[in-house]
Formats: C-alpha cells, structure tokens, sequence
C-alpha cells in the first residue's frame, strides 16, 4: 500500500471506503437487512394500496395485518401493479429449507451462484474519417485478437450513452399518463462527472489554467449533473454537489501539493524517465549521460572521479525512481478509489482526469486492474494533459544551477522529449481503454475539457471468453479490427492481464450484484418488477416500502424428484437526490416447488417485500435480483415523499 505523508489524506481515503466497506458487510452479514419479517408475507392488496391523493381506492389489509394502511398512504409502481400471490404463512424468513412440507422459504446469507469466469470485456468507440463516433455496426463487422489468436466475441452490445436516463424517464411518464398518475419528478440525477486533479505532478501555472478552465465547464452542467472534486493529495475535496459555491470554494484552494521532491533540478539531474532507462532497463546511454553530468557539476570535468560520478549517478537515479514511483502509485490509488466511488453513483460516470502525465514503471498491472473496474462499473475516464501545448527548450530548464555538458547536451534534449511523450501514455491508456477521449498538445482548456466531457454518440462492449487461458498472470495484446466497412479508427484497451487463480464463484456472484446495485442500466433476464409505496407516520418520518414482484410461472426451474428448484437474491438499495447510497438490504428467497404448486398455484407470482425508515424527501429505488444460473434483473423507481 502506498504510503501517504499528508494526513489528510488519509481520511479522505478512508471516506472513500466507507461506502465500500458497508457493501461489504452488507453481502457478507445481515446488518443491513431490514424488516426480515416482511420479506414473505406481503399480498395482492398490500402492492396495491394507495393513498387518497392519488385516485386510487384504499386496499384492504395484507394478510396478517391488523388495520388497514394508515391515511397518506401511497404507492408508486415502475410498471403497472401486478396480482401477487400470498405466501404460506408457516414459510417464516428463519424456516430452514429442508422442512419437508415448506416450498418457499426466505432467509437472509448469501448462496453459491453459477458465474462466467473469465470473461474480458473490451469497449471500443469507432470513428470515421471525420472523428465522428460510429453506431450502425453488428458483431460480424468486427474481428478480436488476444495475442494474435482470433477470438470468439460472446457477448455484444452498441450503447449509447446519456439515452438510458432519457428512456427511463419517458418510460415513467407514459406509464404514469396511462394509470392517471402524477408526473414523476427527476427526482435523481443523471450524470456524474468527477473532476480529478493530479495536484501531485501539477506545477502552479498549469494548475491554475486547469483550475479556471474546469469552473467554467462547471457552469455548463445541466441541473441534473452533480459534479465532485478529488485530488491525488487528497486534499481539498469536495463529494459530488449541485451547489455551485462549495465548488468554487473548493476549486480556490486548490494548489502544488509535491509527495516527493521529484521534478526538481539536481546534480546530477536525472529525470524519472532517465531513472526508468537506468535502473530497470540498464541503459549503458542513460548511465553514461548521468554520469558526465555528475563528473561535470560536481567534479568539473575531473576523470580521476569517474568511477565515483558512475556510483552518484546510480544512486540518484534509484532515489529519483523511487520517489517517482511513490507518487505514481499515490496518484493511481487515488484514481482507483475515485473509480470505486463514482461507481456507487446510479446514472453515467465520467472521470476527468486533469493532470500533466506521468510514468508508471512496471505498474502495468495496476492501471490495467483501474481500467479492468472501471469497465465492469461503466465509468468513463477521459484525460486532458493539462500542460498544454509542451515543448522541450533546447537550452535546458533556467531554474537548473548547472550548466549541461556540451558532449551530452543533444542527448539530454533527446531524453527530455521522449520522456515529455511518455508522461501521457498511461493518460492515453486509461482513456482508450474505457472508451473514453485524450486531449493533448492544445493550449486551448476550455475546448479541451468540452471534448473529454463530451461523451462519444455510441460505444460498443464486446465480451469474450479467451481460449485455454493459463493462469500465469501475463500481459495479453488485444486488437479490435473492424473488418467491415474498412479504414475505420478504432479507440480500444491495449490488452489485459491473465488472472493468477481461478476466480472464486461467491466472490464473483457478489461483485456481479454490487455492480448491478450501482448502475443505472435496467436488465431484464428475469420477469421481476418493481413497485414502491410509502405512508407517513408524521410530517418528520415515514416508512417506504420497495416490492418485488415476480412472476414464478416465466422462471426456469432446476427439476429433480418432483420438485422445482431455484434461488433468488433479492437486494435493494436506496439513495439520496444527489444520487448517493443511503442503506440497503438483501433477501434470499429458496424455492423448492411441487409440480402441482408451480403449474396451478402461482400464476399470479409472488411478491417479496422490503422495508426503509426515511424522512420526507426525493429518492432513487434500485432493485437487483439474481437466480442460482446466473441470470440478472434490475430496475429503477423514483419517488417524492412530500
């Protein structure tokens, strides 16, 4: 783990894990579960209660209630309420699953899933001639190669970005005409672009143009954008907002903020990039430049102390790697955590990363792992290099006391310039392989970060499952071609890493529903949906209740010994109007039916509810459920309690 001299930061990485780790315990306990009691018990009039307001006629009590729903009661369905079947009264969330006559049961642990393992996931964005994004392409069009091996893509899907918000809320609004419901508010927004400066390898100018030109961008966000601030220090940062003061309060303090000394001028002035070339690459050239650079400045030329400016030079160039490798690995932890974050936001993510580059010496694999999250949680990184247009003087940086000498001085220029090339190609990887764009060598900020803002038109995700993977841990070259039509640019992830063991099934099956829990994309493998209803206690607190609704008789079931097999697990999750996580809970639901049960008793399904303690507000309800074969459905639902 990197270590992290600013305390400050600390606690701000330690914030972004809060929500991670209450994830966490959340799968792996039962202390987020609420209201397990409620989780079997709910009955056809209980989804469809209403309130006064709403034109709807009051329900009866549900089974085993003692009075009916108190006034102010209101439901809000995504679709239009289903029948619902009541479940057995004996199948009480604790029944164990083997009591003979129990078919359905409830209880609150996680079961062993079926996952696909494996699977490499790359999105590419295609341009045509005129850099314009590409959205009329098929499967067949495009040819994959790992290692050079062709591949078969086994999962394909052309989306296009910003249109599921668009969708969603038409959906909601039609259904609402239909039932004569109100309007249901934007009560959640839509996208969510974090703003990150690299403060760490920023020089003052640089960071101040940057610093002007993100406000001014900020200012062109809609009222359904929230924005966030972070930065590789981790300090002076701000949590995604629409209040348009705290951004610029936190925009103002942002300045320089050197882990190491790295950058500066030193006898000898070894660069990280010169570093990288002696250290782990044995450069025999770079040493020698290092060397008569040290025999220069500090011996004036004396070759009786060459063997002594062989070992300075040597030993700068290891101090100078390491500290250039602290701060990358600072900066990427950071960039990791961000990604973490935004992931837990429902709607698009975008990650802009503002920084002048750096290097990455043998840290593949960590920015590969940043790239591998960032397109399982569809979250965009796009870069701008926030130098600007950079140029290398010949003459040297004016702040180094020393003079280069003459015999090295076309050498050092050399180094400078490939190492001012490399800065941006972990910028460039990063953006690339999550479909997202790099803007670099462009003075012009403003039109810079419109460009990386701006998200591609359409973007396409294909999946594949490499042939006779070993698991070595090595470096995998990915090519995406498109065969037809030809002379098309194509922006994609250079390649991945084979894993180092075999994935573990429950660990996967857990990642898959955190990942759905987090993402705004509504799925549909499984005939669920969602309803919600609400009633106050008082004008302070109120209950809301998310139903699940699911129509058993569509499932696939698992059949042996005259039983019918399946288990389900239910989660729901509910955030704040900034899009942020509030609490969630999760149910197991086991089913074990009778041929009878299943063909004559259930065709109205079954309805599983889940209960949260709110105050009045505007709230975004996201339900995943997920089946023992892997199968996955999610949807949103949106709700105002006055």
């Amino acid at each position: 783990m990197a270590l992290i001299p600013e305390a400050s930061w600390a606690s701000t990485a330690v914030a972004f894990r809060v929500v991670r780790w209450a994830l966490l315990l959340f799968f792996l306990s039962g202390s987020l579960i609420a209201q397990s009691s409620d989780s079997a018990n709910t009955s056809q009039n209980t989804a469809q209660s209403g309130s006064q307001g709403s034109g709807q006629t009051p329900a009866q009590p549900p089974a085993g209630a003692t009075s009916p729903p108190p006034q102010g009661a209101n439901t809000t369905p995504s679709t239009p309420p289903q029948p619902t079947q009541t479940l057995p009264s004996t199948q009480s969330a604790s029944a164990p699953a083997s009591t003979p006559a129990q078919e359905i049961s409830s209880r609150d642990e996680v079961t062993t899933f079926k996952v696909k393992v494996n699977l490499v996931l790359v999105r590419a964005v295609v341009r045509d001639a005129k850099g314009k994004a590409v959205g009329n392409l098929r499967k067949e069009d495009f040819e994959l190669l790992d290692n050079k091996k062709p591949q078969t893509i086994t999962e394909f899907v052309m989306e296009q970005p910003g249109s599921k918000a668009a969708e969603a809320q038409q959906k909601a609004e039609t259904e609402a005409s239909e039932s004569g419901s109100p309007l249901p508010p934007p009560v959640a927004p839509d996208h969510y672009v974090a703003y990150v400066f690299d403060d760490i390898h920023l020089v003052f100018g640089d960071l101040a143009r940057v610093r002007d030109a993100a406000e001014r961008h900020m200012n062109t966000l809609k009222p359904t954008d929230r924005a966030a601030i972070f930065t590789t220090s981790g300090q002076g940062t701000l949590d995604f907002t629409d209040d348009r003061a705290k951004l610029h309060e936190t925009l103002q303090r942002l300045t320089p903020r050197p882990v190491t000394r790295t950058g500066s001028a030193g006898c000898p002035d070894v660069t990280l990039y010169m570093a990288d070339l002696i250290q782990n690459q044995n450069d025999p050239n770079a040493l020698q430049v290092a060397t008569l650079d040290a025999l220069h400045c500090m011996y004036n030329d004396d070759t009786r102390f060459l063997a002594t400016a062989t070992a300075t030079a040597q030993s700068t160039a290891a101090q100078v790697l390491a500290e250039g490798e602290q701060e990358t690995r600072v900066t990427l932890s950071v960039l990791k955590d961000t990604i973490r974050h935004i992931a837990t936001m429902p709607g698009v993510r975008t990650v802009l990363l503002l920084s002048p580059g750096f290097l990455a010496p043998r840290m593949d694999f960590d920015y590969g792992e940043i790239i591998d999250h960032a397109l399982r949680s569809q979250v965009i990184i796009s870069a701008l290099d926030a130098r600007g247009l950079y140029v290398v003087d010949p003459a040297g940086d004016i702040s180094d006391p020393h003079s280069v000498p003459p015999e090295v001085a076309g050498q050092k220029v050399i180094y400078l310039t490939d190492g001012a090339r490399a800065d941006d190609d972990v910028l460039a990887d990063l953006a690339y392989g999550t479909g997202g764009s790099f803007v670099k060598n462009n003075n012009d900020l403003d039109a810079g970060l419109q460009r990386i803002a701006a998200e591609p038109e359409y973007w396409y995700v294909l999946g594949f499952a490499p042939q006779n993977l070993k698991l070595d841990g090595r470096f995998h070259t990915i090519r995406v071609i498109v065969k037809n039509p030809p002379k098309l640019d194509v922006q994609a992830r250079k390649g991945y890493y084979a894993p180092k063991h075999a994935a573990d099934p429950n660990e996967e099956a857990k990642q898959e529903i955190e990942d759905a829990l987090f993402s705004q994309e509504e799925l549909h493998d499984l005939p669920v949906d969602l309803h919600t209803q609400f009633f106050k206690a008082s004008d302070l607190d109120a209950k809301l209740a998310v139903l699940c609704h699911v129509d058993v008789a569509r499932m696939h079931f698992q059949h042996a010994a005259g039983r019918n097999a399946n288990n389900l697990t239910i989660v729901s999750g509910l955030f704040d109007r900034n899009g942020k996580f509030i609490t969630g809970n999760q149910k197991i639901l086991e089913m074990h039916l009778k041929d009878d049960t299943l063909a004559n008793k259930l065709h109205s399904g079954i309805t599983i509810r889940s209960s949260f303690d709110v105050k009045p507000g505007s709230y975004l309800v996201r339900l995943v459920v997920r089946d023992a074969d892997g199968q996955l459905s999610a949807a949103n639902g949106a709700i105002e309690i006055p």
